[in-house]
């Protein structure tokens, strides 16, 4: 399948909320930072930042970067599993990606986070999964470019020197995969390759992580 997208009425109703929320924050500093996420505001027992800093964003390029990137994955998900499990698809994913840096960060009382990246890579990779010849730019597969998106998202949490939240991106990415693989077990029959491919990121970051390197 060719890569494009296609707008129905639950992926509207998702970028219309992260653009609400998202204009709001931009236009109100002290709702900014209230609801992204912080460290030590979880600690406190702010949990609700886990989930609202998912709707908030930087600038209107982080928003537009990551509502594009939804816009063109979010119809195979949709369209493969339903409008529900969409949208349980891509919280579980918003909030794994977050408890996930929250994990990384848990000593890092000043971490603080904000996107929609961590669901949108969770809708990704289970688009790819749904769909695995999915095609990208240059006719780039898309399970060659989910692995490759994941391992990168290892190297930029190791070399920690930009402000991307790569460890929300995994751990989004790996709710998409698990919660995918879940809804649809047959998966592991008919795309037994792709999920075996796709778990060899998630592999490398857990003996990273065990060793001490990450």
């Amino acid at each position: 399948r060719a890569f494009m997208g296609d707008l129905n009425l639950v992926t509207l109703i998702v970028i219309g909320i992260n653009v609400l929320i998202s204009m709001k924050g931009f236009n109100d500093y002290s709702f900014f930072e209230k609801y992204k996420f912080n460290t030590g505001a979880v600690r406190r027992g702010e949990q609700i930042r886990i989930l609202s800093s998912g709707f908030l964003h930087v600038s209107t390029a982080h928003l537009f970067f990551n509502m594009f990137t939804l816009y063109f994955f979010a119809y195979i998900v949709v369209e493969k599993l339903g409008n529900l499990n969409f949208v349980i698809v891509y919280l579980g994913s918003l909030i794994l990606g977050n408890l996930l840096s929250y994990y990384f960060h848990k000593d890092h009382y000043h971490y603080s986070a904000v996107g929609a990246s961590g669901a949108v890579s969770g809708i990704l990779y289970s688009a790819i999964l749904l769909e695995p010849n999915l095609r990208f730019y240059f006719g780039i597969p898309g399970y060659i470019f989910g692995v490759g998106y994941l391992l990168y998202s290892i190297y930029g949490m190791r070399a920690n020197n930009d402000n991307i939240g790569h460890d929300a991106h995994f751990g989004g990415a790996v709710g998409g995969y698990v919660i995918t693989l879940l809804m649809a077990p047959i998966l592991f029959q008919i795309n037994t390759l792709i999920v075996g491919l796709l778990a060899i990121p998630i592999i490398v970051l857990f003996v990273l992580n065990k060793t001490g390197k990450i």
